[in-house]
């Protein structure tokens, strides 16, 4: 079986889940040829899972302090280079093309007329659940950004609808936290900003990852280029992060059991969306802006919530080896029979 995978690489959600995704398609002995969009090449890091891949420059979108920018994003956009690649793109030989958010992928099979299989957290949004901060703009681009004749989307909870777990690496639970320990990821964010908030804390330890190199005049807060094992390595003795509303970050703390402060991106109707969703849950606490009082009456609150989710991507290797059947209410409810939520103090 040959399977071409389209990933959104703006953020690094899309690729966190690629890599789980890739590790149980190739241990199936399938064959899968990636493609990623969104970002430079020399941004991208840690991608030797992929065993080799394609780049596109696909689309993205412009943030500014913490804001999605809908003009600047329009400006400068690409849509001769986006057509050229759509057109250029060889889908022939496949016998299955997947899309996690991935524009050049999805539209080059549209156009095409092959059937895409839409994997990831926006195909959940097919469904009825926690929604805010929508708009026109917004509807339009969850609609036709990366359309999929089918949609497989992932939640932290089903809200009564056809949907699955997050795909994340299952480790093992931390046996050991440092108490003091933080780990701070806001890519959207002034970075000075971060740590100007942050320097007042003294008694907390904070690891900040920031994709722009930056230093810290403080002590007690270390800065740290993006690295996938860095981050994990930190994050896995950590009690909780800051981060903004990005859905793999928050499914991998919820995992590990780590309490979660969520910044959403203004404008960005999905991570709005997701910080309701966490706030709804019980699962996490969030903050409309980066807010210095928000920030100390987190730091001071040990409550985390544990989840124990499946292995997803293995049950979605299977599910396409064998088919690709309609998921019914039996499949969906098995699956979610097998979560564990534990609410927790650190």
């Amino acid at each position: 079986m040959r399977i071409f995978y389209g990933v959104q690489g703006t953020g690094n959600g899309h690729i966190t889940r690629a890599r789980v995704m890739a590790k149980e398609l190739f241990a199936a002995g399938i064959e899968v040829t990636f493609q990623f969009t969104g970002r430079p090449a020399h941004k991208y890091f840690d991608m030797d899972i992929f065993n080799g891949y394609q780049l596109r420059t696909g689309l993205t979108f412009n943030t500014d302090k913490g804001h999605v920018n809908y003009l600047k994003t329009a400006l400068d956009a690409k849509p001769i280079t986006f057509i050229k690649d759509v057109k250029s793109l060889d889908l022939s030989g496949y016998d299955l093309i997947i899309s996690d958010f991935e524009p050049v992928t999805a539209w080059a099979a549209k156009t095409r007329r092959k059937p895409v299989l839409g994997i990831g957290h926006q195909y959940a949004f097919n469904h009825n659940i926690p929604r805010k901060g929508s708009d026109p703009i917004a509807e339009q681009v969850m609609k036709y950004f990366a359309p999929a004749d089918r949609g497989v989307g992932l939640h932290w909870h089903h809200f009564g609808q056809a949907i699955l777990p997050p795909i994340i690496d299952t480790p093992e639970t931390p046996k050991n936290i440092i108490q003091n320990k933080i780990i701070v990821y806001l890519p959207f964010e002034d970075q000075n900003e971060v740590i100007r908030l942050l320097a007042p804390f003294e008694n907390f330890d904070f690891h900040i990852y920031a994709p722009e190199e930056i230093a810290s005049k403080f002590e007690h807060i270390t800065c740290n280029p993006l690295s996938r094992d860095g981050f994990q390595k930190d994050l896995y003795d950590s009690s909780g992060i800051i981060s903004n509303a990005g859905f793999e970050l928050a499914s991998e703390a919820l995992q590990l059991g780590k309490k979660i402060l969520a910044k959403p991106l203004h404008a960005q109707m999905e991570q709005i969306s997701n910080a309701a969703a966490l706030q709804q849950l019980g699962y996490g606490h969030t903050m409309a802006d980066m807010d210095i009082s928000v920030i100390e009456h987190w730091l001071h609150d040990n409550h985390a919530v544990h989840i124990t989710y499946p292995n997803i991507a293995k049950v979605l290797v299977e599910w396409i080896q064998d088919g690709m059947p309609e998921m019914g209410a039996d499949f969906i409810e098995a699956i979610w029979d097998t979560v564990d939520v534990l609410h927790i103090k650190h």
